[in-house]
């Protein structure tokens, strides 16, 4: 909602000060790029703890699952005859 009033007002004032409709629409354009970049940024920030914590969670049940063991993955090494 907030981001809303925000353009919103932007308009207004680009329409006030005497840009033509063009300037305001190229202006509008640019102004919502900038914030679904910025939003994208604040949400890749606000999700890295929980991707963090799956990747350590997997990093784990293959330790577990695994061991020492290195016969599960034989089958991806050549042959080198």
């Amino acid at each position: 909602m907030l981001e809303l009033l925000f353009v919103l007002g932007f308009f207004i004032m680009l329409l006030v000060t005497g840009v033509s409709l063009v300037g305001v629409f190229v202006a509008l354009l640019v102004a919502v790029g900038v914030m679904f970049f910025g939003g994208l940024l604040v949400l890749m920030l606000k999700m890295l703890p929980w991707l963090l914590l799956a990747i350590v969670a997997v990093w784990v049940i293959r330790a577990i699952n695994n061991g020492n063991n290195t016969q599960s993955r034989s089958h991806y090494r050549r042959d080198m005859r």
